[in-house]
């Protein structure tokens, strides 16, 4: 077994993983109730599937009771640039620096399935792969594992990459032997906390779905609310704040970083103008190959809208104003604000419509 576990770890290499470990399916049990009081608190917003499969999420044997092992592993994603310095672009969206690249579901599970096939060829055993989308709780078994720990912002946190981390496990029926738990390096540092734009970092290891960019951009199908809409800056899809000021990722480089998750020339820093111009075909287009292809047209540009209000550039105006009368009224609501927001700036335009007429 030890041998085997050694040879893993090298086809993990082989396969573009920067790190990995071994723990027992039944290492993290705290996790389950961390995530049962998380849930009982409302902090998932919307995202009503973790509530409904939550047992299965708790611990590995609540989804697959014959798995003995977890064999975790990470894939780098790490920035060649600051994700910040493109704050002040405001004329131009920001994406979170993992969905600039390839979709990392498809690529790390690819990675995950060769592993697989390997290993079930080499032990004669039985597993199951995830990347994700499944209920399953990858960074306690990746802690438990000794890949890293779990920064105050939740998310893994490894010495040497940093934070930039797209996670993959494998549950199997092998007793393969188990990894020390990682030892938490974030000792009295906040800057993650302060960091947040919206104060969804509670505290300590506590998120608030419901006040995080990434969800809201994401995951949420409403309206953003207005307490945080000028707080979302040009974020049109993620937000990388916490992870870009956290003092580990100076250790991180993009020369480790996997090739296809390098960013893509058109999603990089795009024009708030040429994505609010995207009908669904244009969208589907663009953003083919991308994860942020999921979340649809509408609610990008519900995105972008809030971003071009945000903007302070008059020049956005026409951009906006034909998102007025969407037959989407999340969108047609977005466009008022966004307009509103620009005519502060040019009171010239207060014909385009009632709600903008009264400012």
């Amino acid at each position: 077994m030890a041998s085997l576990k050694a040879r893993i770890f090298d086809k993990a290499k082989e396969l573009g993983f920067c790190a990995w470990g071994i723990a027992r399916a039944d290492a993290a049990p705290e996790a389950g109730d961390r995530l049962r009081e998380w849930l009982a608190e409302g902090n998932h917003g919307e995202m009503g599937w973790m509530e409904d499969r939550a047992e299965q999420r708790a611990s590995p044997n609540g989804l697959w009771s014959e798995a003995k092992s977890v064999i975790a592993l990470a894939m780098s994603y790490a920035p060649a640039n600051d994700p910040l310095a493109l704050a002040e672009a405001r004329e131009r969206g920001r994406i979170s620096v993992y969905a600039q690249g390839a979709d990392y579901h498809k690529v790390v599970k690819k990675a995950l399935k060769a592993i697989g096939r390997w290993l079930a060829d080499e032990a004669g055993c039985q597993l199951k792969v995830f990347v994700d989308t499944a209920p399953v709780m990858e960074k306690p078994l990746s802690a438990a594992a000794g890949i890293g720990w779990q920064g105050k912002h939740t998310n893994l946190l490894n010495r040497e990459h940093g934070s930039w981390l797209f996670l993959g496990v494998i549950y199997t029926t092998l007793e393969l032997e188990p990894d020390e738990p990682a030892e938490p390096h974030c000792g009295s540092c906040i800057r993650c906390i302060e960091a947040c734009p919206t104060g969804a970092i509670t505290g300590p290891n506590r998120i608030d779905a419901r006040r995080c960019i990434s969800y809201l951009t994401i995951e949420h199908s409403g309206p953003i609310p207005h307490e945080f809409r000028e707080a979302m800056g040009n974020r049109i899809y993620g937000c990388d704040d916490c992870l870009a000021v956290c003092p580990w990722n100076r250790f991180a480089s993009a020369a480790q970083a996997n090739m296809a998750f390098s960013p893509r020339a058109e999603l990089f820093a795009p024009a708030l103008s040429d994505l609010l111009a995207l009908d669904d075909a244009s969208f589907r287009e663009l953003f083919s190959g991308s994860p942020i292809k999921r979340i649809g047209v509408a609610r990008m540009t519900r995105n972008c809208l809030i971003a071009a209000g945000n903007s302070g550039d008059p020049m956005l105006q026409s951009s906006v104003e034909r998102h007025l009368q969407s037959d989407d009224p999340v969108v047609a609501d977005a466009a008022n604000w966004a307009m509103i927001a620009l005519m502060r700036l040019d009171r010239g335009g207060a014909a385009l419509g009632t709600d903008v007429a009264a400012l």
